[in-house]
């Protein structure tokens, strides 16, 4: 902020001598004139020097110095203050810009802590961060940020996720509760046990993922970079030649001097050297706005070329979590059934287990339930109350012998039998995320030519998500490799993007032509071989980074195409003697200008 205000302060100067210089006798003018352009012109010169230490003499800030060193020759200086004074207030706009979007970017980079409250026996002892090990255990105070991911092991508090979420709620933890860096405590006392070291921390991660954006660049950007060097010294030689020529064949060497000098101003490709990179910049930082990580420009060309959009099913459009569906109870109430089924799956490992105990708000009496066992793949045997029950798949039902109808339900059946007689069964499902058939209808809106679901999940599960959101197909049971294999297939067909989220889809993810994961649910994995991570738990944000991928280049397109047509123009004119030096100003400031003021609508301009 202070390099802004100290170029805000040397406008202004610099400016005002220009004004006072038309009020001054002639020999003062003069004097004001040359004051006016060492003081705003001093940073120009510094720049072209250093990089001519460097061999890199060629570029805009060259151009600059050679157009109004030769106005000063021909006596207009006040076009040669006018034109590096315009020049110099474009660039300060441009980083006006440039700060608007990097305060987007850095709003979620502001997670960064360097001490933390160690505990050491009773006491606490801040330390630097990055002497923590896991395991280690620190006390968060209301009111501090959340250092490193760990879990709760004492207090019960709000914490604030928006840093990560945009999530605006806060969000109750207490003992077991898993947190994450970058959190905010804002009620009372925490004490977690670390589960990260500080390079490990989600915090980090989202910091590196917006620093190594900033240093990759996209195939527009990277032709620029390249244009300008080829470009910038053809210019200054047919300068050259357009006054010597003329010259040596006794034309007035003043006229084509100034011709010259109004194709150097014109040709200065600062516009296309500021807006492109400009236009990715404001990309990026509009996508971290959304809390849509991008690493890189290049993955904003990638995205907006996407055709195809391939999902995974468990945890990105489902919640990766179960609920029961359905219960149907033959022989006893259905209250007694669920009784039956939670003093079953008591001391069950299963994730499923979870799910039947939370239908059943009494408290279970231990001294029950004995000679329990579980066998993997089909279920639980125990005795409760001196009855032998079986709770399991139908395999189980089958190796047991017992009478029962095989049911075929959309998720996962869990029979029930006593001493052999079947009581009834209950279905439990994953449930769809509320954002997925908005997503898929908006995927559709937005011209994604064809959707799929490629998951592992059972065909039942699968067929029941992909009807429910109208995919045009999906593959069940799919095995990392096979899933490989099925985008292979699709990228023959055009650009493909894969949306996931589990550690068995780092594979897919790397192989796609653009990886896309789930950054709040997905694995570090995932999140690793992706391209693009959505660190909020909604599915519609897929369409918002498309769209921003799309605004970002054709803003970038426009930029171009604009900024080259109106110089080329003026550039023809000023070869043929029908410009001045005000027009050549235009075409150099006055685009830049106008191209850096277009490429702020990506940071404005709603994308819903």
């Amino acid at each position: 902020m202070k390099k802004i205000n100290f170029d805000l302060i040397k406008i202004i100067i610099s400016f005002t001598l220009f004004g006072l210089s038309y009020l001054m006798p002639n020999n003062l003018k003069l004097l004001f004139l040359a004051l006016s352009y060492i003081i705003i012109s001093y940073e120009i010169y510094r720049k072209a020097i250093k990089k001519m230490k460097k061999g890199q003499i060629f570029d805009e800030n060259f151009l600059m110095i050679l157009a109004t060193i030769g106005a000063f020759i021909i006596n207009k200086q006040e076009e040669s203050v006018i034109v590096i004074l315009l020049f110099q207030i474009g660039e300060y706009l441009s980083d006006l810009a440039v700060d608007n979007s990097k305060k987007k970017i850095t709003d979620l980079m502001d997670l960064k802590i360097d001490k933390i409250h160690l505990k050491k026996g009773k006491s606490y002892e801040d330390i630097e961060i990055k002497n923590i090990k896991i395991g280690d255990v620190f006390l968060v105070k209301p009111g501090e940020k959340i250092a490193l991911d760990g879990k709760v092991i004492a207090g019960k508090s709000y914490v604030d996720t928006s840093y990560l979420t945009g999530e605006v709620i806060p969000k109750v933890v207490e003992k077991e509760s898993e947190v994450l860096s970058g959190y905010i405590n804002t009620d009372s006392l925490l004490e977690i046990c670390a589960t990260s070291i500080y390079e490990t921390t989600t915090a980090q991660k989202i910091i590196n993922s917006i620093e190594e954006a900033a240093t990759k660049k996209a195939k527009a950007e990277k032709f620029i970079t390249k244009f300008a060097k080829i470009y910038t010294p053809i210019i200054v030689w047919i300068a050259i030649f357009l006054t010597l020529i003329p010259t040596l064949i006794g034309l007035d060497f003043n006229t084509y001097l100034y011709r010259s000098l109004i194709f150097l101003v014109t040709s200065c490709p600062c516009a296309l050297v500021i807006s492109v990179p400009l236009g990715y910049f404001c990309g990026i930082g509009r996508m971290s706005h959304e809390h849509i990580l991008v690493k890189g420009s290049n993955e904003l060309d990638i995205l907006d070329q996407i055709e195809i959009m391939a999902l995974d099913k468990t945890g990105t459009l489902t919640e990766g979590v179960y609920e029961v569906v359905e219960i149907e109870s033959s022989k006893i109430e259905k209250r007694e059934l669920i009784k039956l089924l939670s003093y079953a799956e008591y001391y069950s490992t299963h994730p499923i287990a979870k799910t039947v105990l939370n239908l059943f708000p009494e408290k279970i009496d231990e001294n029950k339930i004995s000679n329990f066992k579980e066998i993997s793949g089909y279920g639980v045997i125990l005795q409760y109350e001196n009855q032998r029950l079986i709770v399991g798949n139908d395999k189980l039902m089958q190796q047991e012998n017992i009478i029962y109808k095989k049911e075929k339900k959309e998720g996962t059946v869990v029979y029930i039998a006593r001493e052999n007689e079947f009581l009834g069964y209950i279905v439990i499902a994953d449930k769809l995320k509320n954002t997925a058939i908005n997503m898929i209808k908006e995927l559709r809106h937005i011209g994604i030519k064809e959707i799929v679901i490629l998951s592992g999940d059972q065909k039942e599960a699968v067929k029941t998500i992909g009807e429910k959101l109208h995919v045009d197909y999906y593959k069940a049971e799919l095995l990392p490799n096979e899933k490989v294999r099925e985008v292979e297939k699709l990228k023959e067909k055009g650009m493909v993007a894969f949306v996931g989220d589990g550690m068995n889809d780092a594979p897919v993810l790397s192989t796609s032509n653009l990886g896309i994961s789930m950054g709040m649910s997905g694995s570090d994995i995932a999140i690793e071989a992706s391209s693009i991570v959505i660190m909020k738990e909604d599915l519609t944000k897929i369409n918002e980074a498309i769209k921003i991928a799309r605004m970002t280049k054709k803003v970038v397109k426009s930029n171009i195409v604009f900024a080259l047509l109106t110089k080329f123009i003026i550039l023809a004119l000023s070869l043929l003697g029908y410009t001045t030096i005000w027009l050549a100003v235009f075409a150099d400031v006055g685009v830049t200008l106008l191209t850096i003021l277009n490429t702020l609508k990506i940071m404005i301009i709603k994308i819903r």
